[in-house]
């Protein structure tokens, strides 16, 4: 897999125009400001970052730096990067937009807890003049532009994974534990699955995890369990690697000794030690600084008023908006065969961290060492 950070060309431009302060009032183009309150000369400029929630790991650790990074890069230090976490609460993102917009931000990056409920927010931001950035998740309403993984993708590889694992079984009984109905990346990794696993596995049981998280993944696999029989779970489809958390710890509260193959989606720190021990068959490692990255780059572009011709390599479109300039990152299925080749290659996660006392057995075993 290609690490590197895509690198589009985003041009910088040093403008001197004169802005009457008299003239036009709030006049606005299609998509770029033009406001004489709100416009930015060159790279002085406040880009606005609203990630969903801190639970998984990634949103802290990884995207937000990346992104902040990626933004003072391109404006050679002199743009501002104004963060808030929603923390799973759709109610607080419209709040954190709605103070954006009074702060008079040039652009905003939205990881929307909820698509839909995130419409309106993102019709106030437009009416303002600010872009909109859909990351991560294909917000509703008229964005301006959007980067994610192919979730599709995403799933199809899951799926793939979880035949393989279960090579020479006839069509054995999984369990599938999908993400929250409110993210529409959730119905794609469904998508994605069901494409490779209809008609080749039995549907044991079924859920929707409400809000991605783990004590109800928990909840919902001790439903599975007492419904079909801990012996007869043959795999388990798990969206992502919190909710094989949840999964995990519910077969072995269970007294499941010989765990089913599980699958999972994110590389968290947690996924990688389940996958070493083999509690876990597989992850689904995304890189996540090439998709900062990119969202960096398309805020900087458009709070500048500049096309995104340059960044974006396709298009989408959302309820209300055709024709979305976007960029799709690629992904990759994470065993224990490539842990080394992908993660600590890409210094996502070090060999020391993922092989703690815990694990250092199990790590060695795989070649896992320093």
């Amino acid at each position: 897999m290609n690490t590197r950070m895509r690198r589009a060309a985003v041009a910088v431009a040093a403008t001197t125009m004169a802005v009457s302060l008299a003239a036009c009032g709030s006049a606005k183009e299609s998509g770029d400001k033009t406001s004489s309150e709100s416009a930015k000369k060159g790279d002085d400029l406040k880009i606005g970052l609203l990630l969903p929630e801190n639970a998984t790991a990634r949103y802290e650790k990884f995207d937000k730096p990346i992104i902040e990074k990626k933004v003072s890069e391109l404006t050679g230090g002199k743009a501002e990067v104004v963060y808030s976490n929603a923390r799973q609460d759709a109610t607080l993102q419209a709040q954190q937009v709605d103070t954006m917009i009074t702060n008079k931000v040039d652009a905003l990056i939205i990881d929307a807890v909820d698509s839909k409920a995130i419409e309106n927010s993102v019709k106030k931001a437009k009416d303002e003049g600010i872009p909109v950035v859909a990351f991560d998740r294909l917000a509703e309403g008229p964005i301006d532009a959007y980067t994610s993984f192919d979730n599709e993708e995403v799933g199809r590889v899951q799926g793939t994974a979880l035949l393989e694992a279960l090579k020479g079984k006839t069509k054995p009984t999984v369990v599938m534990m999908h993400g929250a109905i409110t993210d529409p990346n959730a119905a794609l990794f469904k998508k994605g699955a069901k494409s490779v696993l209809d008609g080749k596995v039995t549907y044991g049981k079924e859920y929707d995890t409400k809000e991605w998280k783990a004590e109800n993944a928990n909840a919902n696999m001790e439903g599975a369990i007492t419904s079909l029989g801990k012996d007869k779970i043959e795999g388990v489809y798990s969206a992502n690697d919190g909710l094989a958390g949840g999964i995990i710890q519910a077969l072995k509260s269970a007294g499941v000794t010989k765990l089913p193959p599980i699958t999972g989606q994110d590389a968290e720190l947690a996924g990688v030690q389940h996958i070493v021990a083999g509690e876990q068959f597989m992850s689904v490692y995304k890189s996540y600084p090439q998709e900062g990255v990119v969202a960096a780059e398309m805020a900087v572009a458009l709070a500048k008023g500049e096309k995104l011709d340059s960044i974006a390599t396709s298009t989408v479109d959302n309820a209300s908006t055709k024709g979305v300039p976007t960029v799709l990152v690629p992904v990759v299925s994470l065993t224990k065969d490539n842990i080394k080749d992908t993660i600590i290659k890409d210094g996502i996660w070090t060999i020391d961290e993922i092989c703690t006392a815990k694990y250092k057995a199990a790590c060695d075993s795989i070649g896992l060492k320093n």
